[in-house]
């Protein structure tokens, strides 16, 4: 298994384990500050295993929590990207992706895809988007605009915590 090179979960006290994991999930503070409530061992310092704590901990939370969450994602391509008001780590991601690459007309269509997509779910669309270009990307916004809201919400979680995954791997 794959130890953190950057730190040692095992070490940090509560704030310093807060501040560091804070944004591993978007804006959302509260999944490092339960998991560490629930008590820290020299196995979270194992990257895998740090993760399956954090991913139960979103998955086991309310329905409010986890919309809340998922409501904290910025749209891919969205007006937050072109203003420059991401969070680093999407920055780099959505970069990764090639989406910071769009033409004018791909940026219109994600702003259409992600205006539909948030009015048939009432939240962003989410895609772990490391590996991905900006054509798969919108390949899966066709694909998944067409899913049942439960379908969504679920996937949304899938997501998110592939998100965290990757995160986590570059700490």
């Amino acid at each position: 298994m794959a130890r953190f090179t950057s730190c040692q979960p095992s070490q940090m006290t509560r704030d310093e384990f807060v501040a560091h994991f804070a944004d591993v999930y978007e804006h959302s503070p509260w999944v490092a500050e339960k998991v560490y409530d629930s008590g820290i061992s020299e196995a979270d310092d194992e990257i895998a295993t740090l993760h399956a704590r954090m991913a139960d901990t979103l998955l086991s939370a309310s329905h409010e929590a986890q919309l809340a969450l998922i409501n904290a994602h910025p749209d891919l391509a969205g007006r937050a990207a072109v203003n420059g008001e991401l969070t680093a780590a999407s920055t780099a991601e959505q970069a990764g992706a090639g989406i910071d690459q769009c033409s004018p007309e791909e940026f219109e269509k994600f702003n259409r895809y992600n205006d539909s997509y948030k009015a048939r779910f009432q939240f962003p669309f989410i895609m772990a988007v490391k590996g991905a270009n900006r054509y798969q990307i919108l390949e899966s916004f066709e694909a998944r605009l067409g899913n049942e809201i439960d379908v969504e919400f679920h996937q949304a979680l899938k997501e998110i915590n592939k998100i965290a995954l990757f995160r986590l791997q570059t700490m």
